[in-house]
């Protein structure tokens, strides 16, 4: 790891060519920085795994406020997410790399009760030195995939020691149990919570605020929200539109890019494609006029949904692995997505067998599920009610793994 760190660097400061703030607070990254005090720490990589995280953020917060909550990320988006959804309620600073002596140097500062991470981050150095500090240490919402698996098996010796160190393994599902057992956790360290996403609630007053923005562009029109798009996919979000609109000459387009850096890129591509194009950043109205909104603007992805008819989740037309689907379905949406969801095989799966979502193999099959969503009301209003049905049929998660934290914290 001490070998790799220029490599991590330099990684850094290759990225903070699109995003400045890749190359600041470099000291946090080594276990310097202002946090300090006795604390429960939990880990969330980056913008998904915190927004996952939000519902247990908020128990730990109600059930234990005699403590302090760190929660880390490792990018600047995650860094926005934390301070814009929790603020000043939580302590902020990025996970050290894992270098024995920069996670010693937080462990001093922050010495913590607990420590949560989020889905499958095995990092060896983070969890051997919380073992040998007898901190508990829980992996929660944890996933495996096959491939995943396959992938830690070539250093299963490594992998087997890691997970030694770990007090409990909450994981999603049945087969994500059984994987962390094929890589040598053992039965009793692991236990099934469930999927902690589904306990996501939506919030107070966002369906009402999204109802107003419908009428800035017109109550009628139809509105489709392509969110997180990757490259390669917005040209096909965007020839798939205009075929659209051949038959519904009022549809909106919302084109929500995955990452910040890709901003003025789409909004390029949207404004090239001919149609009136409105970058949300630029604070201009919107109107009737309007074809294309821009979603380039951080936080807002639930507003887009609030605001939808129909959504496609992007990274999945090409082989990213997809994102999550959940949130969409939460508002009742029909959800369109490419067949590259590995990342989530725990979800769609499931969610298309429901009649909530329908996965297409690219452009030429993206076109038929939205025109019969936007054209025939009771399909689109069966799709929704099975997306959301699915939605709430799979909650409870979150309770299971409060029982642990709380059993972890009288160690």
């Amino acid at each position: 790891m001490y070998f790799l760190t220029p490599i991590f660097i330099l990684r850094l400061l290759w990225r903070s060519r699109a995003n400045p703030a890749y190359r600041q607070r470099l000291a946090e990254r080594f276990g310097f920085g202002t946090v300090r005090g006795s604390c429960i720490w939990l880990h969330a990589v980056s913008v998904g795994e915190t927004i996952a995280a939000r519902p247990l953020v908020e128990r730990l917060l109600k059930e234990f406020p005699q403590h302090t909550l760190l929660v880390t990320t490792t990018t600047p988006t995650g860094s926005d997410t934390v301070k814009r959804l929790f603020g000043e309620r939580v302590k902020h600073c990025y996970l050290p790399y894992d270098l024995p002596d920069a996670l010693a140097r937080l462990l001093r500062r922050v010495q913590p009760r607990l420590l949560v991470v989020m889905e499958t981050e095995i990092w060896p150095n983070l969890y051997a030195a919380c073992a040998q500090r007898n901190i508990p240490l829980l992996l929660a919402n944890a996933r495996l995939s096959e491939r995943s698996m396959r992938g830690y098996a070539r250093i299963d010796k490594l992998v087997w020691e890691t997970l030694a160190n770990v007090s409990l393994i909450a994981a999603r599902g049945e087969q994500d149990a059984l994987h962390f057992q094929q890589l040598g956790a053992y039965a009793e360290q692991v236990v099934v919570c469930g999927n902690i996403k589904f306990d996501w609630q939506i919030p107070t007053g966002l369906v009402e605020q999204g109802k107003q923005w419908r009428q800035q562009w017109g109550a009628s029109r139809p509105v489709w929200v392509a969110a997180s798009t990757h490259p390669g996919e917005d040209k096909i979000i965007l020839r798939v539109f205009a075929r659209l609109r051949e038959a519904l000459p009022e549809l909106l387009l919302i084109m929500v890019p995955r990452h910040p850096e890709r901003f003025d890129a789409v909004a390029r591509l949207c404004a090239e494609s001919g149609l009136p194009s409105v970058r949300r950043s630029a604070g201009s109205d919107f109107s009737s006029d309007t074809a294309i909104i821009v979603g380039d603007s951080m936080g807002e992805m639930l507003l887009w949904y609030a605001s939808a008819d129909v959504a496609f989740i992007g990274g999945s037309l090409v082989a990213h692995g997809g994102h999550n689907p959940l949130e969409a379905a939460a508002f009742g949406l029909p959800v369109v997505s490419g067949v590259h969801v590995h990342n989530f095989a725990d979800i769609f799966p499931p969610l298309c067998e429901a009649g909530g979502a329908i996965l297409v193999a690219g452009e030429a099959e993206l076109y038929a599920p939205l025109l019969t969503w936007l054209q025939d009301a009771e399909v689109h209003h069966q799709t929704g009610v099975a997306a959301q049905h699915f939605f709430q049929q799979n909650q409870g998660a979150l309770d299971c793994l409060m029982q642990s934290v709380h059993r972890l914290m009288k160690i």
